[in-house]
């Protein structure tokens, strides 16, 4: 039977608000984590939904069933996991260990006790208590890490150490579903032999795909990449992150864990900034419909029905975990100001809790009422953190915290200022990298052939397999603050587009690119580059420095004349009315025919189609 219309409303409903509301918000520089909540309230069960009953062509444009949007929009956090594992790596991971267990595990700890004794105290019998106070320790992975992104944030103490806490948090998922269950079962299984039964498939899960994912994941993408198919390095890397979610959920983990593990072993591969370029669009959407399917749970007329309870466990939690990890944090190093606004940033509820009340609701462990007023406290408290991050950023001094402690959460960058970008690493762009390091300069490589970059990456080289005339690749591999870019690729049209998307994203930047003949040094010129280098008028200057050597005439001589015979075709090739390639064209056309014929097998042709 074929699917209505209606099966694909809410999809239609999400893309049209995203078309919206991305544009709208960040024309007015307003987070569109704001934009998406704020659709996801007014479009869901509990705003013109509630109304499509008495008027009904209000269905057509509300969200009826939010649970047709919610399955997919739990990839949004996985895929956001996996971003953000992509910036780390194992080695980087271990270093991490001090913040994540122990002041991950204390706020926890510390939050569950503190919340558990007040919901005892409010009337919850122990187990209720119990997973409620659980379930408001939690904070929103998936709404504080893109906040603190989009805030320039993450690099900074809060940024690094709300990192660390979050990741505890997803970590601790499992074992806190599996008390849930414990707990709406009656405790038939000794709770200690149950939750290592439980957790056993969970461990063996993650331990087989780390193993495997190190044997697998590159030649994968090795094979992947020398297909030279967009589309398949995309399903390549949709396979990996939906994949890897997908056995740690059926092991009993969360999706997100899996595809932080995956992030972590491809974070040490050269397919890494194109499998950056190629998810992020994936994960902006995906996150997009989270944030509108938060939104759409949260019912208002819960709210306007008991104001003040609803209002006072989201305030009355927020400020119970913020006073409760401010001195954990200090104990743990942080500096006044970081421990403060690591507090502000965790104080409010996350997504998990509502998996978890709602997992208690379902096996009578937590009352109905005590429940829906937690989960809409939770999610009231979560629309609130975008703007918490704001403040924070506004006001945020950046203190440092101890280098032992912020080593381990700084995210590899390759943005050294002293940098050069070389795209094209054949035996042209080699030779380049090879002066650059013999004059003491680092340098990042980019090239299209797969089986090259491995071979370098094996030599230590940092070099990257992808497409450089992307300019999401350029950013990713620091382009903004890049000292120089070489471009040695072959092909005219690549060079030509390499050079347009790089000038237009720093007019600043200096631009050295190969150049085929005079006529194509001319059109590079004419983009804006610093410097064009045409192969043949090189060669002419080559052989004409060995002739006149070789026939006795003085060596400086003759370099200072190369020198001035170089400076004259850069003054005609830069020639703005295009006299400069009719000049040349006109008074050397027989040498350079000859030269461009002799160039395809000579010993300097290129190894590969591109470059080299």
């Amino acid at each position: 039977m074929t699917p209505g219309p209606e099966n694909y409303k809410e999809l239609l409903l999400f893309l049209t608000t995203a078309g919206v509301i991305v544009p709208l918000f960040g024309r007015l520089k307003v987070s569109p984590v704001f934009g998406f909540l704020a659709a996801g309230i007014v479009l869901g069960p509990f705003g013109l939904g509630a109304l499509a009953q008495d008027v009904p062509w209000l269905s057509a444009i509300s969200i009826t069933d939010v649970g047709q949007i919610t399955h997919l929009a739990e990839f949004g956090v996985a895929f956001l996991l996996f971003m953000i594992a992509l910036e780390l790596s194992w080695k980087r991971l271990l270093l991490m260990r001090r913040l994540v267990f122990g002041l991950g595990g204390l706020q926890i700890l510390a939050s569950t006790a503190i919340l558990a004794t007040l919901a005892s105290l409010l009337g919850q019998t122990p187990a209720s208590a119990v997973v409620l106070g659980s379930a408001l320790a939690m904070s929103s992975t998936a709404i504080i890490l893109p906040s603190l992104v989009e805030g320039k944030l993450l690099n900074t103490t809060v940024g690094r150490a709300s990192f660390a806490v979050l990741l505890f948090q997803d970590l601790a998922v499992a074992p806190l579903l599996f008390m849930v269950t414990m707990l709406g079962a009656g405790g038939g299984t000794g709770l200690g032999a149950g939750l290592l039964y439980a957790l056993a498939p969970a461990a063996i899960a993650v331990i087989a795909m780390a193993g495997l994912g190190r044997l697998i994941f590159r030649p994968l993408f090795k094979l992947v990449a020398a297909s030279k198919s967009s589309e398949l390095f995309v399903a390549a890397c949709l396979l990996v992150v939906i994949g890897s979610g997908l056995i740690t959920a059926l092991s009993g983990q969360s999706m997100a864990l899996g595809a932080f593990i995956a992030g972590l072993l491809l974070a040490e591969t050269e397919y890494r900034r194109q499998i950056e370029v190629t998810i992020q669009p994936f994960q902006g959407l995906l996150l997009g419909l989270f944030f509108v399917s938060v939104g759409a749970r949260l019912d208002l007329s819960e709210i306007i029905d008991n104001p003040i309870p609803t209002l006072g466990i989201a305030i009355g939690f927020f400020a119970i975990k913020a006073v409760t990890l401010f001195p954990i944090a200090r104990l743990m190093g942080l500096p006044n100001r970081g421990a403060g606004e690591l507090a502000l940033v965790l104080g409010p509820g996350g997504e998990f809790a509502l998996i978890l009340i709602a997992a208690a609701m379902a096996g009578n462990v937590v009352p109905t009422e005590a429940g829906a007023t937690a989960m809409v406290a939770a999610t009231l408290s979560m629309i609130g953190i975008p703007l918490l991050i704001r403040i924070v950023g506004r006001g945020a001094a950046y203190a440092r915290m101890d280098e032992s402690l912020s080593a381990g959460l700084t995210p590899q960058h390759d943005d050294d200022p002293e940098r050069v970008i070389v795209v094209g690493y054949g035996r042209v762009g080699r030779l380049v990298a090879e002066m650059l390091t013999r004059h003491g300069l680092r340098f990042l490589a980019i090239d299209a052939d797969p089986v090259l970059v491995a071979r370098e990456r094996v030599h230590g080289q940092t070099i990257y397999y992808g497409d450089a005339t992307r300019i999401e690749l350029l950013r990713r591999c620091g382009i903004q603050s890049a000292r120089a870019l070489v471009v040695t690729l072959d092909k005219a049209d690549a060079v030509e587009s390499l050079v347009r998307v790089a000038r237009s994203e720093r007019p600043d930047l200096t631009i050295v690119a190969r150049a085929r003949d005079a006529v194509h040094a001319t059109e590079l010129y004419e983009l804006k580059v610093t410097d064009a280098v045409p192969e043949t008028i090189e060669a002419s200057l080559q052989l004409s420095q060995a002739v006149l050597v070789d026939i006795g005439i003085p060596m400086g001589l003759v370099i200072a004349s190369i020198h001035e015979k170089r400076d004259e075709f850069r003054k005609m090739l830069q020639s703005p009315d295009g006299s400069g390639r009719e000049r040349h064209s006109i008074r050397a056309p027989q040498s350079e025919t000859r030269l461009t014929r002799r160039s395809s097998s000579s010993s300097d042709a290129p190894e590969h189609p591109r470059d080299r």
